[in-house]
């Protein structure tokens, strides 16, 4: 029993270390790299970064790939509801990037993007997603 003591203490201090590693802070960051113009996809992409922010997790809405038509005004109809959350998520603090890249592919021109929403650059992209702490989701 004098053997077991040792390695059952050192077996529940191990378990005690990865349940705090494996916890998500209260107030740690979101990042949420959208790809897709996908009706659904990025309305459940959008809504999630949303209730997260509300939350009180900071958010960042990266749109690149084909998902830079959802920030353009000439698309709104097509998108009226993911626009409609994106002017929420930036009246409530939240950021969204879009990609210049992919932007200039799709014919998005940064004065056609939704009032605060902004063309991205590294610099601005990699402060957002290397915040300490920061999770980060994929659609």
């Amino acid at each position: 029993m004098k053997r077991a003591t040792p390695i059952i203490a050192c077996l529940f201090l191990c378990l005690l270390v990865l349940a705090t590693v494996c916890q998500a802070g209260a107030a740690d960051p979101l990042f949420i790299n959208l790809t897709s113009d996908d009706s659904h996809r990025s309305l459940m992409a959008i809504s999630f970064g949303q209730n997260q922010l509300q939350r009180g997790h900071p958010l960042t809405v990266y749109l690149n790939d084909k998902a830079v038509r959802i920030a353009s005004k000439k698309q709104g109809g097509a998108f009226a509801e993911q626009q409609a959350l994106l002017r929420q998520i930036v009246a409530k603090g939240g950021t969204v990037l879009v990609c210049p890249m992919c932007s200039q592919k799709y014919g998005v021109a940064e004065s056609d993007l939704l009032d605060g929403l902004k063309l991205t650059n590294p610099d601005t992209t990699g402060a957002a997603l290397f915040t300490d702490n920061t999770r980060t989701l994929s659609w």
